[in-house]
């Protein structure tokens, strides 16, 4: 059965779909990008500042889903540019510091409102 995660503590989906779905002990994040949520798009910004913002969502879509980093098994970094790909792992490697998940990091030919990050993940909660 499917189950629907919604918290305010991240941006609001914007479109058809939800935060987050699980199923039994899977959590399938949407991809998160760095809008704050109350609303503040950080397109703007510099990567690393971008990736803290997208991740900070991720994180907190994930607590509502009762899970947390060290929980997630699998995480796809979408980059509009991947020349960027040093400065987002800076700033990502402090969300996975132990015992880090598989991840993917590929640039995207254009990423929603301009960003310059999207963060999607994978977890198993307990």
């Amino acid at each position: 059965m499917k189950e629907i995660i919604e918290t305010d503590a991240a941006p609001a989906a914007v479109g058809a779909y939800s935060q987050a779905t699980a199923t039994g002990d899977l959590v399938f994040t949407a991809g998160q990008i760095p809008l704050t949520p109350e609303g503040d798009l950080l397109s703007g910004a510099d990567i690393d500042v971008q990736t803290q913002q997208a991740l900070d969502n991720l994180v907190a879509v994930l607590a509502e889903a009762g899970a947390e980093p060290s929980d997630v098994c699998k995480v796809t970094v979408f980059l509009a540019d991947i020349d960027d790909f040093e400065a987002m792992n800076r700033t990502y490697a402090d969300y996975f510091e132990e015992d880090p998940p598989a991840r993917s990091a590929v640039q995207a030919g254009a990423l929603p409102k301009g960003v310059g990050v999207e963060i999607e993940a994978i977890a198993v909660r307990e």
